[in-house]
């Protein structure tokens, strides 16, 4: 597991209209400890996806300074998109086993962790989008990376299937912990996953306030809980209200 810190000065993104320079992350610092669950909630576009991308390596073209561990090894880094992005040709298995040097073992058990053992010789257009999102999941975590990076993963799901996806992840997470940064613009989803959330701004993104989530996990499963939490955050925190 990996401690993380995210120091971004600037990042700035050309309008291919105008080619303007708009600035789309500002003076942003995070810190996040190893092995900790960290959701990042903010409105739609503040730039929560460009901040994966940085993080992931996917983008290069920022001013600061992201700094990954201590060891000399740099870590490995898993990315759960939006998109499952899973290759339609191939199988459940096949397509773990292409992306994963994961063994045989260990991919059974995140099968049947994520009650995937029956689907996993199914073809991806015969699965719903739950199962293709809980695949997408295990692919992340079969290469036991040191940072996982999650975009939204369980958006457009109806509330239950959500919820049992919701579910199985923290399953997942606790048997096999792992530094997390969640991306989510849903506050109740946040609170039930997270140890603690971190509030976006609008553009050019920042960081608002940080909140830690003292609700007992084996508590969460109750929605009062959760809205009275929720309702908290927004009784002390006004300027969230209108950001989610």
């Amino acid at each position: 597991m990996t401690d993380v810190k995210i120091k971004i000065e600037h990042k700035n993104f050309e309008s291919p209209e105008t080619g303007e320079a708009k600035e789309v992350i500002a003076d942003l610092n995070i810190t996040l400890k190893s092995g900790e669950f960290v959701c990042l909630a903010g409105p739609s576009g503040c730039g929560k996806t460009t901040l994966l991308n940085i993080l992931s390596g996917l983008d290069k073209n920022f001013q600061g300074h992201i700094e990954l561990g201590q060891s000399e090894t740099k870590p490995s880094i898993g990315y759960v998109f939006q998109n499952p992005r899973l290759l339609p040709w191939r199988t459940v298995r096949e397509n773990l086993e292409l992306a994963t040097k994961a063994t045989p073992k260990f991919l059974d058990s995140l099968l049947a962790t994520m009650k995937l053992t029956s689907e996993q010789q199914t073809y991806p257009e015969q699965l719903s989008l739950g199962m293709s999102r809980r695949v997408s999941i295990i692919r992340a975590f079969a290469n036991d990376p040191d940072i996982l990076l999650m975009d939204e993963p369980f958006v457009s799901l109806d509330p239950p299937t959500a919820r049992q996806v919701r579910q199985l992840l923290i399953k997942l997470w606790t048997d096999r912990p792992h530094t997390v940064l969640f991306v989510t613009h849903d506050l109740r989803e946040a609170i039930t996953l997270a140890d603690r959330l971190i509030f976006l701004s609008n553009s050019p993104m920042s960081v608002i306030t940080e909140i830690p989530v003292s609700i007992p996990r084996d508590e969460r499963q109750y929605e009062a809980q959760v809205e009275s939490f929720r309702n908290k955050i927004f009784s002390d925190y006004p300027e969230i209200f209108g950001l989610l």
